[in-house]
């Protein structure tokens, strides 16, 4: 009894906050990564009212234990609000990811999916160095991901969305100058090596816009930040049009909770065994 009382007191409690939360698979992705480190921790999911974020997450960061948390959907710009920030990625981004509860009691605050999109792009021999990128949509998960595409040594990053004027303003505001927008009707003419769709189109079967052979003419890679069992939607007809490979965003996901778990730890996961693991369970279901 006491054993566990003591280990109980060691554990290092962590969380992740979202609205809807039951789908999450953090848990699982954490308690994997901290077996492999000789790690003890708990991790739970909380479901915060919309409304009601902020006081649930002190709440739980003020326990004895409680090292950080992960933030998901609807809560991501609350977190940004909450946290002490210098992370380009949740600056540019205006929302937060994961946070962590310093020495002195302040929250710290990050966005780490820019690089787990970058880390698992090059788990996956994709060459990153001198590449015109295109950006599909002008949301959070864009802007999330700008800092670290730039930073990991692109030729250029151009921005398309529907809206000329969302992704204008993501543009001025993100990438210190070195994103360009182009039009939907002007995306082929970028001549991308790797093209990334940030939308959640692929989640209802459709596409972010009318896309032709042209723009695949160059295109390496093609990036779905959305996952399936299967090829996403875009995966497919990005595939039928000419690019070379297609990854969907389920690596990301991994990768992103590996940067998370590496801030509070200072442990880096290896993350291939858990993207398999993963894998498996969604052809599974």
């Amino acid at each position: 009894m006491t054993d566990s009382l003591i280990n109980n007191n060691s554990m290092k409690k962590f969380a992740v906050f979202g609205n809807p939360i039951v789908q999450s698979l953090s848990p699982t992705i954490h308690q994997m990564f901290a077996k492999q480190c000789g790690e003890q921790i708990s991790y739970e999911k909380i479901l915060a009212p919309e409304d009601g974020f902020t006081p649930a997450a002190n709440t739980f960061l003020s326990q004895p234990g409680a090292v950080g948390c992960n933030v998901t959907m609807p809560f991501k710009q609350d977190a940004f609000a909450l946290a002490s920030v210098d992370d380009q990625a949740a600056l540019d981004a205006k929302a937060v990811n994961t946070l962590m509860k310093r020495s002195d009691g302040t929250i710290a605050g990050f966005n780490t999916d820019g690089v787990g999109l970058v880390n698992d792009l090059l788990n996956h021999g994709v060459q990153l160095q001198g590449k015109r990128v295109l950006l599909i949509g002008a949301g959070g998960a864009a802007r999330g991901v700008i800092a670290p595409l730039i930073a990991s040594g692109i030729a250029s990053l151009h921005l398309t969305n529907r809206t000329k004027a969302k992704a204008e303003t993501v543009a001025s505001e993100t990438g210190g100058g070195k994103v360009k927008v182009v039009g939907i009707e002007d995306c082929d003419k970028v001549a991308p090596h790797i093209i990334i769709n940030s939308t959640a189109a692929s989640l209802s079967e459709t596409l972010p816009f009318d896309m032709n052979a042209t723009l695949f003419k160059e295109c390496e890679t093609a990036y779905d930040m959305v996952y399936r069992a299967e090829p996403t939607y875009f995966m497919q007809q990005a595939l039928s049009l000419g690019a070379l490979q297609v990854l969907d965003g389920l690596g990301m996901l991994v990768e992103q909770a590996a940067a998370s778990f590496t801030i509070w730890t200072g442990y880096k996961p290896k993350t291939s065994a858990v993207i398999d693991v993963l894998r498996s369970q969604l052809k599974a279901k």
